[in-house]
This record gives C-alpha cells, sequence and structure tokens, in this order.
C-alpha cells in the first residue's frame, strides 16, 4: 500500500451495511398498514349490514332498540377512524413520509401526528369505543341478573381502566415534554 493511501476499515463497512439494513426493514411493516387499509372494508361491510338491518326494523323496533343500533353504527365508525389514525400516522412515523402536495383535501393533522400524539389518539379513540359499548350494554338491560350484573361491573372496571391509562399517559406526555423543553 502506498504511503498516502488510508486504509478502509471494514467494520465501518460491516456497520454502514448493517445499519442501512436495518433501516431498510422499515417496509417490512407497509404491507401491515395495506392489510389495516384493506380491513377498513371489512368494518364498512358490518356498518352497512347494521345500517339496513336497522333500517329495515325501524318502524317496528323500540326506541332503545333504534338508540342501539345507532350506538354499533357510531362504534363502527369509531373504529374505522382509529384505523385512518394507525394508518396514516403509523405509516408517516415508521416507514416513510406520504408526499400529499397534490391532494388539496388533506387533512391538516396528518403529517403531524408524532409517535406520543398517535399514542393518546389511540387511547382516545379506545376510551371513546369502550364508553360506547358500555352505554349499548346498559341499554341493552332489561332485567338484572347476577350474571349481567357481573358483567356490567366488569365493562366499568375496564372502561375506568382505559380511561385512567389514556389521563396518566397524557400526563406523563406532559410531564416529559416539559422536561424536553428545559
Amino acid at each position: 500500500m502506498a504511503e498516502n493511501e488510508t486504509p478502509t476499515a471494514p467494520p465501518a463497512t460491516m456497520e454502514r451495511l448493517f445499519e442501512n439494513a436495518i433501516f431498510a426493514s422499515r417496509w417490512l411493516l407497509a404491507p401491515f398498514y395495506l392489510g389495516l387499509a384493506l380491513s377498513i372494508v371489512v368494518v364498512l361491510i358490518k356498518f352497512i349490514a347494521e345500517f339496513f338491518h336497522l333500517a329495515i326494523h325501524a318502524f317496528t323496533a323500540t326506541e332503545s332498540d333504534v338508540i342501539l343500533g345507532i350506538l354499533a353504527l357510531v362504534d363502527l365508525t369509531l373504529m374505522g377512524s382509529l384505523l385512518i389514525i394507525v394508518i396514516f400516522s403509523g405509516y408517516e412515523n415508521f416507514v416513510s413520509k406520504i408526499d400529499h402536495a397534490g391532494h388539496k383535501d388533506w387533512p391538516e393533522w396528518m403529517g403531524t401526528i408524532d409517535f406520543s400524539a398517535l399514542k393518546l389518539k389511540l387511547l382516545s379513540s379506545i376510551v371513546a369505543i369502550s364508553a360506547v359499548h358500555l352505554l349499548k350494554s346498559f341499554m341493552a338491560l332489561k332485567t338484572i341478573t347476577p350474571e349481567m350484573e357481573r358483567s356490567l361491573f366488569w365493562l366499568v372496571v375496564i372502561h375506568l381502566v382505559f380511561v385512567v391509562s389514556s389521563v396518566l399517559l397524557a400526563l406523563s406526555d406532559r410531564i416529559s415534554g416539559k422536561h424536553s423543553e428545559k
């Protein structure tokens, strides 16, 4: 080797290749997000079925049955919205940025949700879905049996766990955000 040549370090080259492979592996998540996007079709099919069931029985159903049907539609809508949040935010946070320059109706929140905000939105959606499910369970009550009472107790406990978890996560994010600003 000539005196003015510097030797290339094989470990650095190996390290670079290893890091590039790890970085490229993020694309393995893309099929997951595509699968979630396709699962919205399943939620839509269920929504349409629930809607037609509600519409067919609208004149003969009781007020409680109509409210339960509408709550089922709200529940499915929240699930679809949750999927959209997960798909867009997850893809942009973990795989690649989406070029939205050509989309005139691009929602402002898309592309601005970081991982911390994504967790909060997910938990908020889960709390809303849990609340709708809990309300549906209360509305469906005709008589209270010990089994129903136990079931409702656990639904309330689970809902409260979701609520407390989301409040604690929001507080921890707020506290950690204040520390990172200093």
